[in-house]
């Protein structure tokens, strides 16, 4: 069971369109994805048609409660496709978590029993995260292999990329020794600005291996799809969102195939002096 935890600080780049699509796109290739709604809205949960008002069990239950995955997870819409889903309920997850033992573990131990009682474990499993970094991020951090990072070629898109690598590489020294970066995916590109071909030339230069060449461009039918509480496969498949949401799993597919991928190491590991995330957005600011 792979476990990819799908982050950034920053609202609005793309995580949920990201988390929902990509497990789309991978379950399409035959592939049994878990989908986990970490973050309070339920946004996730939501785009997959689920009611987020009239869930009897949620992820507050799992962190909370000891409640068991099999017993919150929701099937789709999506052959392959399973959502364990979340609601205004997980708000006050962080509060009721914050003295219990092994805090920052809970969600990797229910994913570890899940995966040991499954008669046919998950292929993939992908973390749609909040936008922040508290112990919700830290949880998902502490379970996964590997961190996806969406952004937007937009103004500001590498701001936050320095604090975030030093989260990654905090969770990883002292929780999850082999967590890794393993990408980055460019979303909401608009290939007819000149703003997009320059962010993405300056994300490019911080991170030429982690950058996926699988672009996702602007759509409107990707932000038409989650009110229909479907994924872009169902609501438009021929759209461009759905041929790059399809290019992007084949790409991910890839790269896991590959015996070693050159993304094994954060950009920190790889230089002892790296160019800082933050000062490129500081010169693209300028």
């Amino acid at each position: 069971m792979q476990i990819r935890a799908i982050i950034n600080q920053k609202g609005g780049v793309g995580k949920t369109t990201t988390s929902v699509n990509l497990g789309a796109a991978l379950a399409a290739q035959g592939q049994r994805v878990l989908v986990v709604d970490l973050d309070p809205q339920g946004n996730l949960s939501t785009h997959v048609g689920l009611n987020i008002h009239e869930l009897e069990r949620t992820m507050y239950d799992v962190l909370t409660q000891g409640t068991p995955m099999r017993d919150v997870i929701q099937e789709t819409g999506v052959k392959g496709l399973f959502c364990l889903p979340s609601n205004i309920d997980l708000s006050g997850a962080e509060v009721e978590i914050v003295a219990a033992v092994g805090r920052e573990t809970l969600l990797k131990e229910a994913l570890e029993d899940l995966n040991s009682a499954a008669d046919r474990p998950f292929d993939h499993v992908v973390i749609d995260c909040p936008p922040s970094l508290g112990l919700l991020c830290i949880n998902a951090l502490a379970a996964a292999q590997e961190v996806l990072v969406p952004m937007q070629t937009e103004f500001f898109a590498l701001q936050g990329m320095g604090k975030l690598m030093e989260v990654i590489q905090i969770v990883k020294r002292r929780i999850n020794p082999v967590l890794k970066l393993g990408g980055i995916i460019a979303c909401r590109v608009d290939p007819r600005t000149r703003l997009s071909f320059e962010v993405l030339e300056d994300i490019q230069t911080h991170f030429p291996n982690e950058l996926f060449k699988t672009q996702i461009r602007q759509n409107i039918k990707l932000a038409e799809a989650p009110s229909f509480g479907q994924t872009i496969m169902e609501y438009a498949p021929e759209s461009n969102g759905a041929e790059d949401y399809r290019s992007l799993a084949q790409e991910f597919l890839s790269k896991i195939a590959e015996p070693c991928t050159s993304t094994s190491e954060t950009p920190q590991e790889k230089n002892d002096e790296p160019t800082s995330p933050t000062q490129s957005a500081d010169g693209l600011a300028s």
